[in-house]
C-alpha cells in the first residue's frame, strides 16, 4: 500500500494521536486556519461559515453539529467547508465547559437554580429519558443566546482576520512580482 508504515504504530500512540496532534495543538489550529483563509470565496462567505459553524457547538445537538452548522451557513450564504472547520469549536475538550455555560444562563433565563436542574447519576442510569428531558431545556434554552453572541464574535473576529491575512499575502505576492521584474532588467 501506498504511502503506508514501515514499522506500524503501537494502538496507544494511535490513539494518543487522536487526542493530541503530534505537532502540538498551536501548529494544528494554525495549519487550519491557514486552509480557512486560503479558501476561494469572499470574507463575509468564509466568515459566515466559520461562525454558523462554531454557534452551532454551543446548542446541545451533539449529532448534528455538522449537518446544522451547514444548513446554517447556507442559509446566511456563508461557506459550508468553514462551517465545518468551525464546528471544531465544539470538541470533547471544550464541550464541558460549552454546557455548563449554556446550562447556567439556561437555568437563569428559564428562572431556575443552576443547582436543582442537574439531577442524580442514578437517575441517568435507571431511566435516561427523564434525565435527558431534564437537562435538555435549560441547555437548548441557554444555547440559543449564547449561540447567537458566539455567532457574533467569531464572524467580526474571523472578519477581521481573514481580511487582513489576504491583505498581506496580496503584499507579499506583489513585492515578488516587483522583485522578479527587476531582477529580470537588471
Amino acid at each position: 500500500m501506498l504511502f503506508r508504515r514501515r514499522n506500524k504504530e503501537a494502538l496507544w500512540r494511535r490513539f494518543s494521536g487522536w487526542l493530541w496532534p503530534r505537532s502540538g495543538v498551536t501548529r494544528a489550529w494554525k495549519y487550519l486556519f491557514h486552509r480557512v483563509a486560503r479558501m476561494p470565496g469572499s470574507t463575509h462567505n468564509i466568515a459566515a461559515g466559520i461562525a454558523s459553524g462554531a454557534a452551532i457547538s454551543f446548542t446541545p445537538f451533539l449529532g448534528l453539529h455538522l449537518i446544522l452548522g451547514a444548513i446554517i451557513a447556507w442559509m446566511l450564504r456563508g461557506n459550508i467547508l468553514a462551517s465545518v472547520f468551525g464546528t471544531a469549536v465544539g470538541n470533547p475538550w471544550t464541550f464541558p465547559l460549552i454546557f455548563a455555560l449554556t446550562g447556567n444562563v439556561g437555568a437563569f433565563l428559564l428562572g431556575r437554580e443552576a443547582s436543582d436542574q442537574m439531577p442524580s447519576w442514578d437517575t441517568m442510569w435507571d431511566s435516561p429519558v427523564e434525565y435527558f428531558a431534564s437537562i435538555f431545556p435549560p441547555l437548548f434554552v441557554g444555547g440559543i443566546p449564547v449561540a447567537i453572541l458566539v455567532w457574533l464574535i467569531f464572524y467580526v473576529s474571523f472578519r477581521g482576520l481573514i481580511s487582513g491575512y489576504r491583505e498581506s499575502r496580496r503584499r507579499r505576492r506583489d513585492m515578488r512580482r516587483e522583485n522578479q521584474k527587476e531582477d529580470a532588467q537588471q
